[in-house]
């Protein structure tokens, strides 16, 4: 019997932060009626290739509205998980991206540059967000033998999860692209003979499904 993992995650839809340009970080934001229009095509993107099991979502309205319309469709739950929220960016929360670069140029610098060895001022490391983001979805995983899940989830969560699956270290993770709003990536947890569970990467960023709807990160983050 096949009890490998299938774990789909996608990022949230445009939300009203990424609207108003603004890092949000644990502000929890709305999605924008346009991110709630890319939820609705990604779930039917994700439920005419997959059959889904269970679905998770870190409890921030953005990336939990973004996965309701599926367990909306398949009647059950979602289930929320602080662990995979987006990074905590403390002095930084609710701040427009031009005024970040204006009022924290040194942390900013970091962010834009090495993003593996940032920490937003006053907040949570993209170190400790890439442990505590693997670590949810190894116990997620351990948790659902054979199944196919479906989770929601931010930016700086699949864009650490791209780099460390892509067998690259933190430094690295600078020459990751973010993925676009409501995308698609697809990560399998094989279980090995040392009862060990291997990660292993699918795809990511897939976002054709979304064509003109698809949005970005602009350019300063």
């Amino acid at each position: 019997m096949d009890m490998s993992v299938r774990i789909i995650l996608v990022r949230h839809g445009e939300s009203l932060a990424n609207v108003a340009k603004f890092f949000a970080g644990h502000t929890n934001v709305d999605l924008s009626e346009k991110g709630y229009m890319q939820a609705e095509m990604t779930v039917d993107y994700v439920l005419s290739r997959y059959t889904v099991d269970k679905i998770y979502a870190s409890d921030l309205l953005r990336a939990y509205n973004t996965v309701r319309p599926a367990a909306d469709r398949l009647g059950i739950d979602v289930i929320p998980d602080r662990e995979l929220r987006e990074i905590f960016a403390g002095e930084w929360e609710g701040r427009s991206f031009t005024n970040l670069q204006k009022t924290y140029p040194a942390d900013y610098a970091v962010w834009m540059n090495d993003i593996g060895h940032a920490s937003p001022t006053g907040g949570e490391s993209v170190a400790h967000l890439w442990e505590r983001v693997s670590a949810a979805l190894l116990r997620i995983a351990g948790e659902n033998p054979g199944k196919t899940v479906l989770i929601g989830t931010h930016a700086t969560p699949i864009r650490a999860m791209q780099c460390m699956l892509s067998g690259k270290t933190p430094a690295e993770m600078k020459d990751t692209p973010w993925v676009s709003n409501a995308s698609v990536s697809v990560v399998e947890y094989v279980p090995d003979p040392g009862e060990k569970t291997i990660p292993r990467a699918v795809c990511f960023g897939e976002d054709g499904h979304l064509d003109a709807l698809k949005t970005v990160f602009p350019a300063n983050v």
